[in-house]
This record gives C-alpha cells, sequence and structure tokens, in this order.
C-alpha cells in the first residue's frame, strides 16, 4: 500500500513539475513571438510615416497599447493558474478524506462553484460507498445467520444416517428414524426458503407489484396456509371483511406478511383457543387486525418479535425460527405500510397490519 502511495504522489508530483516547465515554456514562446511582431510593427510604421512628431507619437501609443496587453495576458495568465492550484489543492484534500480548508460555499467566484460541484461528487461517492459497505456488512452477516441456522438440521440428519449404517435396527425403529429425518428435511427446506426470503428482502432483489386488488382475496390466500393447523387444534379462525373492500397492494407478498402473522398466531394459540381477522378501512390506511388467544408477549419485548431470528422463552419449545414477522414487517415497509402490536401476558396478542390506500 505505501509502495502505491509513494507511486502515486511521484506521478503526482511529476505530472505538477511538468505542467509548470511546460507553461514557462509557453509564456517563453508567447514573449518572444510578441516581441517579433511588435518590433515588425514598428519598422513598418517607422517606413511608412513620413513626419517624425507623428511618427513618435504612434510609436508611443502602440507602445503603451502593447505594453497593457502585455499587463493584461499576464494578469490572466495568473488568474488561470490560481484557479488552476485552488481546484488541485481541493482535489487533494479530498482525497485525503478531509473538507477543504480554502472554500467557502458562500463566496460567489467560480473557484467556489466549481469547488461546490467537486464536494457534491465527493458527497455522492462517499454515500455509494458507504452503502457498499453496508451492503457487504449485510451479505457477511446473512452468510454467518445462515451456517449457523443450518448446522443443527445438517447435525441431526448425519447422525441419523451413521446410525442407520452402523447399526441394524427394527423396521419399526428404522421407520421412525426415517421419519425423524423427513422432518429434519423439512425444517431444512422451510429454514432455506425463509432465509432465501430474507435475503431477497435484504439485498432489495424482488419487486413490488402493487395494485388495486381485492384484500378479501389476498386475506383468504394467507389463512389457506394455516387452516390445517388450526383445525389441528381445534382453533377457530373467522375473518370479518367486507368483500368489496380494494387496496391498493402486493396481493403475493401481502398474503406472505399475513400468513406469517396467521402462523404465529396459530402456533402460540392453545388448543381450543381462537383466532380472528378483522378489517377497518380507514380515509387513508386500511387496518387489518389479527387477534389471538395465545399466551401473549411481554410489554418490553413487543419490539423485539419484529427482529431477525429473535425467539422468545416462552416459544423455546415450539419449532420456527424467528424469521416470520422479521419478513411480514420488511414486507410491510416496502409498501409504505407498517405493523403495530399490543399483547398481554396469557391474554393474547392483536397485531395491526396498515396498508396504505
Amino acid at each position: 500500500m505505501n509502495t502505491i502511495m509513494e507511486q502515486a504522489q511521484r506521478r503526482q508530483t511529476g505530472s505538477y513539475a511538468g505542467s509548470h516547465m511546460g507553461s514557462r515554456m509557453v509564456e517563453t514562446v508567447m514573449i518572444v513571438t510578441g516581441t517579433a511582431l511588435f518590433a515588425l510593427f514598428l519598422y513598418v510604421l517607422w517606413i511608412w510615416v513620413p513626419r517624425s512628431e507623428v511618427r513618435y507619437t504612434l510609436l508611443a501609443l502602440c507602445g503603451g497599447i502593447c505594453l497593457l496587453a502585455v499587463i493584461w495576458c499576464l494578469w490572466q495568465r495568473k488568474q488561470v493558474c490560481g484557479f488552476a492550484e485552488e481546484l488541485c489543492r481541493t482535489l487533494d484534500e479530498l482525497m485525503a478524506g478531509r473538507e477543504p480548508e480554502n472554500y467557502d460555499p458562500y463566496e460567489d467566484t467560480l473557484t467556489a462553484r466549481v469547488q461546490g460541484k467537486f464536494l457534491q461528487y465527493y458527497d455522492l461517492m462517499s454515500e455509494q460507498w458507504r452503502r457498499s459497505l453496508k451492503d457487504k456488512q449485510t451479505i457477511q452477516e446473512l452468510v454467518s445467520d445462515i451456517s449457523h441456522q443450518v448446522k443443527t438440521p445438517i447435525a441431526n440428519l448425519s447422525m441419523f444416517i451413521g446410525i442407520l449404517q452402523k447399526h441394524q435396527l427394527s423396521e419399526e425403529k428404522q421407520s421412525e428414524f426415517l421419519a425423524t429425518m423427513a422432518g429434519q428435511i423439512d425444517k431444512l427446506d422451510f429454514l432455506m426458503q425463509s432465509l432465501i426470503k430474507m435475503s431477497r428482502l435484504e439485498t432489495g432483489t424482488f419487486m413490488m407489484h402493487t395494485k388495486e386488488t381485492s384484500l378479501y382475496d389476498t386475506i383468504a390466500q394467507a389463512l389457506n396456509g394455516v387452516l390445517a393447523r388450526a383445525e389441528a387444534k381445534h382453533i377457530g379462525l373467522s375473518v370479518a371483511c367486507d368483500e368489496s373492500v380494494m387496496v391498493r397492494h402486493d396481493s403475493k407478498w401481502t398474503a406472505e406478511a399475513l400468513g406469517n402473522i396467521l402462523d404465529n398466531a396459530v402456533k402460540y394459540t392453545p388448543e381450543g383457543g381462537s383466532v380472528h381477522v378483522n378489517v377497518r378501512p380507514w380515509q387513508f390506511y386500511t387496518r387489518v387486525d389479527i387477534t389471538d388467544t395465545g399466551i401473549g408477549i411481554p410489554d418490553e419485548h413487543c419490539h423485539d418479535v419484529f427482529k431477525r431470528f429473535y425467539r422468545g422463552e416462552d416459544a423455546s419449545g415450539l419449532e420456527g425460527v424467528g424469521l416470520g414477522l422479521y419478513l411480514a414487517q420488511g414486507i410491510m415497509n416496502r409498501q409504505r405500510g407498517y405493523i403495530s402490536v399490543k399483547s398481554k401476558v396469557g391474554r393474547g396478542s392483536t397485531f395491526s397490519v396498515y396498508l396504505l390506500n
């Protein structure tokens, strides 16, 4: 790294020296050429003008004009050189990661305006660099999370395969082991699908296709995914939604978000409980309340349930990886909606989904 920086500094010093040498050569050529043309002009005047007093007056006048022209050219060159040096110093400061000391945003000069444009470009590039660094960190966290989450089911599968290969088991025991392995495979498949959705959500690789769609159909699609589990636990499902309610949303992803909330409601509601969905159209938002009679959430953890891989202490014995509500919140945020929760421990929870009309 030091060698590269030294090479860059040598190139920079060399370019500065070359530019100064070139400017001196141009200046010398201009002075010599101007002097020769001026001498030629004076010689022509001396020959063409016969009277000596007029001759000397014209010579003095031409000499004064030429002198003023030379002074003006030298002043212009000094201004241009100063302008270039100011810009070079500004670029040097920006490349070093520092704010230019000679920049005054309230100064109405060409130098200040060009420096302002350089600073705008520098800020834009810095923001893109920070975003790239954040995306890289997110990808690293995702890889770490995936490797951590898949470790347990893969270890279980390896253990069961080893037992089946090394031991002679009865058909009943083999069937039991195979059923357990099938459950681990299903868990691994569910985990991978959830992680894929999470990675697509965080990296922004999926697009929302929002349009005016029936909210009733979207809720019905979400309920289809939890009917079997609710029936197995004898949990009553009810919906209060007018079929004419139309809301601008992405039906597929919104059904995914509502389905995740409903899945949690059924999962954490004891047998014989109930889950109710109530839709309330408002002026700017349409509110969807999903109320259950489950175990509830402590007040201090109501915001934690939307974090990635969060599992409450009461939920540690139940299946799941803690991604459902995290995905639901992300999906709603990308539709300019949001989710809130109210809960009482032992009395159930109400998750309210707000969709922008």
